[in-house]
């Protein structure tokens, strides 16, 4: 292969190769992991970040197309979207495992028993009102937020059926889940952490294929083809994105390599000589991962990248 990486803020360079790819688990053996780690992450996380932050009754509700953004993570495998109104509750009776119940019209999945029978009370709003006044609650915690986006997905329709539904002594305990949503989403376990290097080590592999010789032909490939092989690559391994690849080259000899982001130019055909830059991440198993990376195109004749790069990136690392 021609092209020479330079792994961004590494000083070492090194001709492009494959990188093994690890595999890629089957759709059903993913969603047994992602809900293994999800009971995991019920019966760890949740009870730790309600101690810490002193709340005892979290309520999250979603509709059907509106989801939630935490509500979205808290979802079973199988489970792609709410089903129409979604109202998740966990109750900390200060025992080991936080209690969760779904008032919804179906348990949602193993974790969260169904706590609503809409034959008994038709009201989906009077039966949660009911359970939360039965556990009396100090304070009653709801995804609202005006700093993180995440923590904002309670609508205003849902708040405001959900106030009105509650006794009138128990709104005034209503507060902000903002700690708990941030915390829910930020926070990774000892599972997780087992299975993110792997997860990285396939973003990586997929990224030294794109990097070489089989994705791009200096004078033909542009940067939007190379963005497109990259999602198609993606895609033909059964994963997704949680953003379009970002293709860009600097060029010595360019008028000005040091416009950014918003003014650089569009589509520019690859040329050896190039510096290529790509920011590329993939989903799996419900985690992210987020690399930027170099590759250096070799002129005819070169064995390495320009002494100034190399020195460049020796400084960097």
């Amino acid at each position: 292969m021609r092209l020479l990486f330079l792994f961004l803020l590494t000083p070492i360079s090194l001709f492009a190769q494959h990188l093994p790819m690890p595999a890629v688990l089957p759709l059903r053996e993913q969603a047994e992991v992602i809900d293994r780690v999800l009971l995991d992450r019920f019966e760890t996380v949740v009870p730790m970040l309600m101690r810490r932050e002193g709340i005892d009754l979290w309520v999250i509700v979603a509709r059907e197309y509106n989801e939630d953004p935490v509500i979205e993570t808290m979802l079973p495998a199988t489970w792609l979207a709410a089903r129409r109104r979604t109202i998740l509750v966990f109750y900390d009776r200060g025992e080991a495992v936080v209690e969760r119940l779904a008032v919804a019209r179906y348990a949602v999945g193993d974790a969260f028993p169904a706590a609503w029978n809409p034959e008994e009370e038709p009201d989906q709003w009077k039966r949660l009102a009911a359970l939360i006044a039965e556990r009396n609650p100090q304070k009653i915690a709801v995804n609202r937020s005006s700093t993180f986006a995440h923590a904002d997905g309670m609508t205003d329709t849902e708040f405001d059926a959900l106030t009105a539904a509650l006794p009138a002594g128990l709104r005034g305990r209503i507060v902000s889940a903002e700690n708990l949503a941030v915390g829910w989403l930020e926070t990774r376990t000892p599972q997780e952490m087992q299975l993110y290097p792997m997860i990285v080590r396939i973003a990586h592999a997929i990224i030294a294929e794109g990097l070489s010789e089989e994705a791009i032909q200096p004078g033909v490939t542009t940067t939007e083809d190379l963005e497109w092989w990259f999602r198609e690559r993606i895609r033909s391994l059964g994963l997704i994105t949680w953003f379009h690849p970002s293709v860009s080259v600097q060029r010595a000899d360019a008028a000005d390599s040091r416009s950014d982001f918003s003014t650089r130019p569009g589509e520019m055909t690859i040329l050896t000589g190039d510096l290529v830059h790509i920011d590329f991440g993939i989903t799996y198993l419900r985690l992210n991962t987020d690399t930027q990376q170099h590759a250096y195109i070799l002129k005819p004749g070169e064995t390495e990248a320009p002494a100034g790069l190399r020195a460049a990136l020796a400084a960097g690392g």
